[in-house]
């Protein structure tokens, strides 16, 4: 039997902590989708799979907080400032999480995969690796067969924590380039749907009235 990660030894973070440029400055995870902001789907989603969560948020905290209350998700703000992206909340997360591991969602994608971190978690026992990450496979269009990588989708190894503030204290930002750095292994899912982030508000509206 292939062994298993519980529950109770992740943490779920849910990222909102960016500036909203492509949705002209709104706080992208309290846009509404359905009646519920994008960010509530998001936590519904992480919570079953998860024994803890979290929200990565630098605005609006309050709001967050009554959001993530019947789960009681504690807020983090960045702690660099000038929103210098996601690896910034990755690091506050890895920084206040007490359990071994970290699951990351960014709060645009309502429709995350109910397995989502059942199948990192086997990844990364299986490949004894620091990071596990998403990818998928185009099905259709001029880019079919090819791999789409998500990589603000992961299953992050807490103690990496260190080692990230020193690679953003170099003034470093990519994703990508950090877990180059250590153990990561891609974990390829078939629905890019499950995957898709709602990147501006008339996006947004069309998928409402869907």
């Amino acid at each position: 039997m292939v062994p298993a990660l519980s529950a109770a030894v992740i943490t779920g973070l849910v990222l909102a902590g960016g500036r909203g440029q492509r949705m002209g400055g709104a706080d992208k995870g309290l846009q509404l989708l359905h009646g519920q902001p994008l960010a509530a789907h998001v936590l519904a989603r992480l919570a079953p799979q998860v024994g803890a969560l979290a929200i990565s948020a630098n605005r609006h905290q309050d709001v967050y907080a009554a959001l993530g209350a019947p789960w009681h998700a504690a807020v983090l703000a960045d702690t660099l400032p000038d929103f210098p992206g996601p690896l910034a909340g990755l690091l506050a997360g890895l920084q206040a999480a007490k359990t071994p591991w970290l699951l990351t969602a960014p709060c645009d994608s309502p429709w995350l995969p109910a397995d989502l971190a059942a199948r990192l978690a086997a990844a990364v026992l299986a490949h004894d690796a620091d990071i596990a990450t998403v990818v998928t496979t185009n099905a259709t269009g001029n880019n079919a067969g090819e791999t789409s990588l998500h990589p603000v989708f992961a299953l992050v190894r807490t103690s990496l924590a260190d080692d990230l503030a020193a690679f953003l204290g170099a003034g470093e930002r990519k994703v990508r380039a950090w877990y180059a750095r250590h153990k990561t292994i891609e974990v390829n899912f078939a629905d890019e749907r499950a995957f898709y982030n709602i990147n501006s508000l008339q996006e947004l509206a069309d998928l409402d009235r869907a």
